[in-house]
């Protein structure tokens, strides 16, 4: 399974979006910091979740990242995440 599907399905269960797109963006950065032959190192989330409705920036951001779990961001360069 690509980390694409891995993130989506993470979300998914943490969060019920009403919203989800997970774009891998790799490509966009060949040659730079982080870049990984093949992809998978840099990812786009745009998620709307009625769970993130009361939570801060921050608490947001968090929660996204413990949802997606040590594993993948270990693996990855770099999350850009737009939440409502």
């Amino acid at each position: 399974m690509s980390v694409t599907e891995e993130i989506r399905q993470r979300l998914e269960a943490s969060f019920r979006p009403s919203e989800l797109d997970v774009v891998d963006d790799s490509e966009a950065h060949r040659g730079h910091a982080g870049y990984q032959e093949g992809g998978e190192s840099h990812f786009q989330v745009r998620m709307t979740a009625e769970a993130l409705g009361p939570m801060s920036r921050i608490e947001r951001h968090r929660a996204v990242h413990d949802a997606i779990g040590k594993d993948i961001m270990g693996r990855i360069h770099a999350l850009a995440l737009d939440l409502n």
